[in-house]
């Protein structure tokens, strides 16, 4: 008899580690597309946007202006506004379609679950509230709480996000607050009712380079702590690397790249973002004589997407680019791409017009008489020098003791934080303000002489471009008939030969000269400035003041500004007065930078002397808060620099209260001394010359083979 065979054991597989599965997305944006429909037709600002943030994740959203960033984000807290809407896709929030809740429960969210930053402090506070009211209104409307349970919670909150005093500043209206303590105040108001999901819709572009840095560093450990969900919309691509662990970049709508922010902005994959990191200023030991930057505009879509949206703009599009919509490939590691080319281009930069050659060399101002001398400038408003003592008043010094000069073909940069005497300075030498004391000569003659015996030459001679191309312009008058207007006091010929000036001045700053009939709501930021620029340019000047006239601007378009300021400086013999508070922007187009801070000047010199050491304690806190680009996200050190009052007009150093270098009561007492250095480099510190050079660089490749660490 046969025994039945044993069965043999069944060898199980060595059991495999326990994988801890991904947290559910936190919001889930999936295939999201929005129209605005007016009486033109319809415009599709985002289509068939997808994206995920997990919980504890600060994503980033970057692009251009009109590329969508602000209308998914609009889209998400139900703020769309009038003619706005989301044909199709869904918003899940903790799984929720946010879409299919009743308008009542959407609204309870905002503000409680989903808080947001808008740019502007000063616009989103109301002005006839105080602070402490505003930040306790949430509280009680969410929370419950009582309005003397909500005044402690809102002190509490002040204090989280480095208010000193928040007892006072909660008592204080918004106009009694820096720009910078605004922003901290409505990020207290955010989150007060501890919500899961921020929205930051370009929170520091209004801001100082140094509050900035600060309010950056702030946000980044509270996120942290209070272990928050972000979407940070933005388009400096530097504060994104800082802050974001991912990124998403969008273009006419359309999601042309995502995934982990170091590789995405050190490796680039599509030709979009490629063009958006190399248009990013650098401080760099090489001048160059051109920015890279995105010629065109963003496209504007009105119906579905049919073929790549950046093909026009796109110095590596081809004919399937413009025939065959792209899809979106994804890898692995969850980051994605949406170009058929993006193997191909790896590793390949975007085209460089200077081809790496320097700045060419231009007659050097020096070698003629300045077109402009400023002499010991002082302003002071406010002041009432009344024979009765209890109306006198001592005002508030602006600008003290400010001496320097601009010559023929130069641009002198002046850089500082807001309330410095930036604008001030630039507006005397426009004979827009009277100074208080000292001389402003124009082209030897005495500014303000000239002004009171109505000289209308100095009014052709010297122009001036602001910082907000929207505001500096009519709406209700066509691009034309504001480019006329100087044409006409300056008293130019004829209505016909004007109008051929006006389309020569449109068509020499890169505009058609059909915009001549456009209304400046019709024209993108960029679009604006340049009509700003052509019109500055009307009266065929010597001397431009430019307050500012980039920092508003998307990084690409910023390149192109300064591109057209500089081939416009050369061709014409310009000089300009650059006013602006980033050095990064600055270092591209001066020659020399003043650096100004309560109204003294702390610092001047030959651009490449002011970037590296010996510079002003001063000078090294602005240098080391520039956003910038380092590989995969790693750190870059920062001085960040406090809250505190300037002294212009006292005794000692006006940044005596903030530095971190101060050497004691010497610093408060008496005026620094000067140093100089042959090149003309000049420093006001108390600290000797030779100790401020040995301080290492905060930009290590510009000192070559001299780099210090």
């Amino acid at each position: 008899m046969m025994t039945a065979p044993q069965a043999q054991p069944v060898l199980q597989p060595a059991a495999a580690p326990a994988v801890t599965p991904a947290p559910a997305p936190l919001l889930d944006i999936r295939g999201l597309t929005i129209s605005y429909g007016n009486a033109r037709g319809t415009l599709r600002a985002a289509s068939d946007v997808s994206f995920a943030i997990r919980p504890g994740e600060v994503m980033g959203l970057v692009g251009e202006s009109g590329s969508g960033k602000s209308t998914v984000a609009m889209a998400i807290l139900d703020l769309l506004g009038g003619g706005g809407r989301v044909d199709s896709g869904e918003i899940l929030f903790d799984g929720v379609d946010l879409r299919r809740l009743p308008a009542a429960e959407r609204r309870a969210l905002r503000g409680d679950r989903i808080a947001a930053v808008f740019q502007d402090p000063f616009t989103s506070l109301n002005p006839a509230l105080t602070v402490g009211r505003q930040i306790a209104e949430p509280l009680i409307q969410h929370k419950g709480l009582s309005p003397r349970q909500a005044a402690v919670r809102v002190e509490e909150l002040l204090a989280e996000v480095g208010i000193r005093e928040p007892r006072r500043v909660a008592a204080s209206y918004p106009h009694e607050l820096s720009g910078g303590m605004q922003q901290r105040a409505l990020i207290a108001t955010a989150l007060g009712c501890e919500p899961k999901l921020l929205i930051l819709d370009e929170p520091t572009t209004a801001l100082d380079v140094t509050v900035e840095a600060r309010i950056i560093d702030l946000l980044a450990k509270l996120c942290d702590s209070h272990r928050l969900s972000a979407l940070f919309v933005s388009h400096n691509l530097g504060i994104v690397n800082r802050i974001c662990e991912t990124v998403t970049v969008l273009y006419g709508g359309v999601v042309v790249e995502t995934g982990r922010t170091g590789r995405v902005l050190s490796r680039p994959a599509h030709p979009y973002a490629k063009g958006l990191v190399a248009a990013l200023p650098r401080i760099t030991a090489e001048r160059r004589h051109r920015l890279p930057s995105i010629p065109g505009t963003v496209a504007k879509l009105s119906g579905a997407v049919t073929a790549c949206v950046f093909a026009p703009r796109c110095p590596f599009a081809e004919e399937t680019c413009r025939s065959q919509p792209q899809p979106m490939r994804m890898d692995e590691a969850g980051d994605g791409v949406r170009c058929w080319k993006a193997d191909a281009l790896a590793g390949m930069p975007w085209p460089d017009e200077d081809a790496g050659a320097a700045r060419p060399s231009r007659p050097q101002p020096q070698q003629s008489a300045p077109l402009v001398e400023v002499d010991h400038l002082r302003k002071v408003y406010g002041a009432n020098r009344s024979v009765l003592p209890w109306l006198r008043r001592a005002g508030t010094v602006a600008v003290d003791d400010v001496s320097f000069t601009v010559g023929r073909g130069e641009v002198v940069g002046v850089v500082g934080e807001s309330g410095s005497g930036k604008s001030t300075i630039g507006r005397a030498l426009l004979a827009l303000t009277e100074p208080s004391a000292g001389t402003v000569l124009f082209d030897g003659a005495d500014l303000t002489e000239r002004v009171r015996r109505g000289d209308q030459d100095l009014r052709r001679r010297a122009q001036l471009v602001f910082q907000n191309s929207a505001a500096s312009l009519n709406p209700r008058k066509t691009i034309g008939a504001a480019m006329d207007r100087p044409l006409v006091l300056a008293g130019h010929g004829d209505a016909e030969e004007r109008g051929k000036t006006i389309a020569g001045l449109l068509t020499r700053v890169g505009l058609p000269a059909a915009y001549a009939d456009r209304y400046p709501h019709e024209l993108s930021g960029g679009e604006r400035q340049r009509v700003n620029i052509a019109r500055a340019l009307a009266t065929n000047p010597d001397f431009v003041v430019c307050d500012e006239a980039v920092s508003a601007l998307d990084v690409s378009v910023q390149a192109n500004i300064l591109n057209l300021l500089a081939e416009l400086r050369d061709e014409m013999g310009l000089s300009y007065l650059f006013i602006t508070h980033d050095i990064a922007v600055v270092s591209h187009i001066a020659d020399r930078v003043l650096v100004v801070y309560g109204g003294t000047i702390c610092e001047e010199g030959p651009i490449a002397s002011v970037l590296r050491p010996p510079y002003h304690p001063y000078t090294e806190a602005l240098l080391s808060a520039v956003p910038r680009l380092a590989e995969d996200g790693q750190e870059v050190p920062r001085i960040l620099l406090e809250d505190a009052a300037a002294a212009p007009g006292g005794r000692g150093c006006a940044f005596a209260a903030r530095c971190p270098r101060k050497l004691g009561a010497v610093c408060d007492e008496q005026a620094p001394p000067v140093h100089a250095t042959a090149d003309g480099h000049r420093i006001a510190c108390h600290i000797p010359l030779a100790t401020l050079a040995e301080r290492a660089s905060v930009f290590p490749e510009l000192m070559g083979d001299d780099a210090r660490h």
